[in-house]
């Protein structure tokens, strides 16, 4: 038999995701294509998407799971907002994300769990592959489940447990389709399943065969290719946000000669932290899991007492039971850094799915006047910088530092490029080692609260060290000798300093970088957080379309870089898009008197590109009349950047 010859295909880009029930092992096999496409060399970007149930009703729309991967032979900027491709394991994870689909996307399904019951489960009333619901799509109709079963026969398993391995199978043929490399995949599943030789051999079997299925099948004529995308030289890993802000909590550990403490309770989506600052003890990295939030952030600020880097790591809910702490923290002027990963609320609210609706409860969520900086990354990847930059904060200024990350970055991953670590910014902790202070009888003694000219810092003395004997507590403290203050005039000073010690950090913040190609530009685009890549997406989209728009993206929260003000004079009209109902909104036109315009979803998911570069169009259209509103951003022009 004469095996077909395939055609093959050169794309720039796809969007693929993996959908089924909670299951079926989707995130595993979104994760294995995710690492197959960043050993390739793609650009890539993911969006990992499950149930807040640990396990769901089999079968139904509450249960689907999905992973969606974005890759590319150029920079992009986000998960994609439509897949080009939808691997569907059951009449659920069809239904939940068929709207997602533009006409002409592949769909490929697993024919065998089509079946009355998974229908009726699922609110279908008739079987799609049997009508012409479908008729849009490219469907292709496969016996994922039957050919897994045939296909590890020989290892002698359970058909439930030889069926499991039909995400091998669907992977093995995706990673045909697209000329993924195999050999990290089955690398994985062998040290994955080492000590269960069977479960091991099947799944390997399973990849295999669906390779193999999509090599000698006529189902799929044509195979595609997406070469590497162009890259500065380094050595690239991909890394999820979670885990890139772990390795930055421990570079600003090495970089400021401070032991590492973390002090935290397991709360979705931040508790990976926890789990990789765990196993380096060897970087001198402790790790504290508390019977609760109170307990997690107190030993934190306890830690940073005794001259460590104290570091608590929580989301929205937590960050209410701590902030008592936090304000202990802003009082007692020690370094914190507070790791918010923001998850949909309010109360338990949506556990995992993205928001960014804590902006206010970090500016403004603990009683009396405590201020507390606010830093945000951009990226899974910036998660590492935005916690060096966090460190450097807490401790050149002594004080706790809010630290937003999301679940949409917590969980999403990009490539990395691994830094020199000789090459980080160092971190001085400028510990007070001698009495800084004479008392009436010519005595050397030590004032806690004396403060550096420059930073408003007051002095960081370790408990132990000799002649340096203090105290400081809760209740207010006396300018310099930081004794217990009830004076009026002196309560007022300590506000004012304590406030004024976070606006000097301003001093030494880069002005803010604005793309603004043409210079021409009457409308920025300004964000913070997660929302960069659907912006600069967008932003892109609204260019090759022949418009001008501008944007800029905020990491510093609080306080606000020294020429953002000057920066939005410049436009006619500020954006603001945001994955809450104004938050960043309020505060620019508070403090800057801006008319700002917003741009906001709560939908647990990040901000769809498309629709956003449709409202910066219109938005544009409105300011300059010379713009011609009619012109489309088309899906193609969608990430590109030549």
């Amino acid at each position: 038999m004469t095996q077909q010859v395939k055609q093959v295909k050169r794309l720039d880009r796809v969007i693929i995701r993996f959908a089924g029930d909670s299951g079926d092992g989707m995130q595993l096999t979104g994760d294995r294509f995710t690492q197959e496409t960043a050993s390739f060399g793609n650009d890539l970007s993911t969006l990992p998407n499950f149930p807040a149930e640990i396990r769901a009703p089999q079968g139904t729309l509450p249960g689907v799971s999905s992973f969606q991967v974005h890759f590319a032979d150029h920079d992009i900027l986000t998960p994609g907002d439509a897949p080009d491709v939808l691997v569907a394991m059951n009449p659920a994870a069809l239904k939940a994300n068929l709207a997602d689909l533009k006409p002409g996307a592949t769909v490929i399904v697993d024919s065998h769990d089509f079946t009355t019951r998974n229908l009726n489960k699922a609110g279908y009333p008739a079987n799609p592959l049997e009508d012409d619901s479908l008729e849009a799509y490219d469907v292709h109709a496969v016996e994922l489940t039957g050919m897994t079963v045939e296909a590890v026969q020989e290892f002698g398993l359970s058909r439930k447990d030889a069926g499991r391995a039909k995400n091998m199978f669907a992977l093995g043929l995706l990673s045909w389709m697209y000329g993924r490399p195999t050999e990290t995949t089955i690398a994985f599943l062998e040290r994955r399943f080492a000590k269960a030789p069977d479960i091991r051999d099947a799944n390997v079997t399973a990849f295999k065969a669906g390779w193999n299925y999509g090599e000698t099948t006529e189902a799929f004529a044509v195979q595609y290719e997406i070469k590497p995308a162009p890259m500065t030289a380094g050595t690239y890993r991909n890394i999820t946000g979670n885990l890139a802000l772990a390795y930055g909590l421990i570079a600003g550990s090495a970089r400021s000669g401070l032991r590492l403490f973390l002090g935290s309770y397991p709360i979705t989506p931040a508790s990976d932290i926890l789990h990789e600052l765990s196993k380096h003890k060897r970087f001198g990295v402790t790790t504290f899991q508390a019977e609760d939030e109170i307990a997690g952030i107190g030993a934190a600020l306890g830690a940073a007492f005794g001259g460590s880097l104290g570091v608590t790591t929580t989301s929205g809910p937590g960050i209410a039971l701590k902030s008592e702490t936090i304000g202990l923290g802003v009082m007692m002027e020690l370094p914190l850094i507070v790791v918010d990963v923001q998850r949909g609320g309010p109360s338990t609210g949506l556990p995992t799915k993205t928001e960014q609706a804590d902006l206010l409860q970090a500016m403004f969520g603990r009683n009396g006047e405590a201020p507390v900086p606010i830093v945000a990354p951009q990226s899974p990847a910036d998660c590492f910088d935005a916690a060096l930059e966090a460190a450097r904060i807490a401790v050149t200024y002594r004080t706790p530092v809010m630290l937003l990350s999301d679940g949409y970055l917590a969980n999403g991953s990009e490539p990395w490029q691994i830094p020199d670590v000789d090459e980080l910014p160092t971190i001085d902790p400028r510990f007070a080692t001698e009495p800084n202070h004479t008392d009436a009888k010519g005595e050397p003694e030590f004032w806690p609260y004396l403060r550096d000219e420059q930073t408003l810092a007051r002095p960081w003395a370790v408990p132990g060290t000799k002649g340096l004997e203090h105290r400081i507590g809760g209740l207010e403290k006396g300018e310099g000798h930081g004794n217990i203050s009830y004076d009026p005039s002196n309560h007022d000073f300590m506000v004012r300093t304590r406030a004024a010690k976070v606006e000097r950090i301003a001093d030494d913040l880069p002005p803010l970088e604005v793309d603004d190609p043409t210079g021409d530009a009457k409308v920025l685009v300004l964000g913070w957080g997660s929302t960069y890549g659907p912006i600069g997406a967008a932003c892109r989209r609204v260019r090759n379309a022949g418009h001008q728009v501008a944007q800029a993206h905020l990491r510093h929260l609080n306080p606000f870089p020294k020429d953002l003000g000057k920066v939005l004079d410049r436009y006619d009209a500020v954006m603001v898009p945001e994955m809450n109902l104004g938050q960043l909104s309020l505060l620019l036109r508070a403090k800057y008197l801006v008319d700002v315009v917003g741009y906001n979803h709560v939908r647990g998911l990040p901000l769809r590109a498309a629709e956003l570069a449709d409202a910066i169009t219109d938005l544009v259209a409105a300011t300059d009349p010379s713009a011609d509103p009619t012109v489309e951003t088309t899906a193609e022009s969608e990430e590109v950047a030549r």
